[in-house]
Parts: structure tokens; C-alpha cells; sequence
């Protein structure tokens, strides 16, 4: 797979990580309960103790971390590419333990987290098949030997 298509997949999933974050980030500030299908359990994540983090939504910095990783994919150059791939392995991790508190801590799951936490699994798949490349391009000004 060449690297146009690992940024094309991964601006896909981060559009898709940008609709769900973005959602429960609305309902949050909305003061609605979310549309949960069929895990039933979202309300009860949401508004558990773990829905936030030093005071801010937890949807809300899954959105910031979503744009952010957007912005990386429209950036060229190492930094940028390690920069969006730091952003997702920390996604991924806090996805995780996320994923460990509505099972093992809260008892209930919520269909949208858990559609967050595919996303920035796949986000992480893609981006480590990115990084592992060589093919990166030099930065503006770098000569190539």
C-alpha cells in the first residue's frame, strides 16, 4: 500500500472519529441522553465518573484528539507523521482503558465508545504501517543525498 492510501484511510477513520466523538460531545454540552441501539448501557457510561477527565468531557478531548490527527494527515514531513502517530497510540491506549472501565468498573457498554475505540484501532493499524515506511518525504529546504 503506498502512503497516499494510508493517509486517505486514515482521514477516513478520523472523519468517522470526528462524527462519533463530535456526537457525544453534543449530547454532552446538550444535556440529552444518547440514541444507544443495542448495548442499552450509554447513558450509563456517559454519565459515569470516567465520562470526564479533569473536568473536561471525555467525548470532547476524543474530538480534539480526532481534528488534531486530521490536521497531522494534512501536513508533510516526519514530524508531522510521528506527531499524528503519537496522537493515535495515545487514542488507542486511553481507548483501552476506557473499554476496561465500562466492562470491568461501570458494568454497562456503550455502543458509541466502543465504535471510538474500533476507530482509533484501525487509526493505530494504519498508522503504524505508515510509520514503518521509508518513504517519507524530506522536509521543505532539506537536501537529498
Amino acid at each position: 500500500m503506498t502512503d497516499v492510501v494510508l493517509r486517505r484511510t486514515s482521514g477516513t477513520l478520523g472523519l468517522a472519529g470526528v462524527g462519533i466523538a463530535g456526537y457525544l460531545t453534543y449530547v454532552h454540552y446538550a444535556g440529552l441522553h444518547p440514541v444507544c441501539g443495542i448495548s442499552h448501557g450509554c447513558e450509563t457510561v456517559q454519565t459515569s465518573s470516567y465520562a470526564s477527565l479533569l473536568g473536561i468531557p471525555v467525548a470532547l478531548l476524543g474530538l480534539i484528539t480526532y481534528l488534531l490527527i486530521l490536521v497531522s494527515l494534512g501536513m508533510r514531513g516526519e514530524r508531522a507523521l510521528l506527531g499524528g502517530y503519537a496522537l493515535t497510540a495515545i487514542g488507542f491506549a486511553f481507548s483501552v482503558y476506557l473499554t476496561y472501565r465500562e466492562v470491568f468498573t461501570i458494568h454497562a457498554i456503550c455502543s458509541w465508545c466502543v465504535s471510538s475505540a474500533i476507530v482509533f484501532t484501525l487509526l493505530t493499524i494504519v498508522g503504524t504501517l505508515r510509520v514503518l515506511r521509508v518513504d517519507v518525504e524530506a522536509p521543505v529546504g532539506a537536501t537529498v543525498s
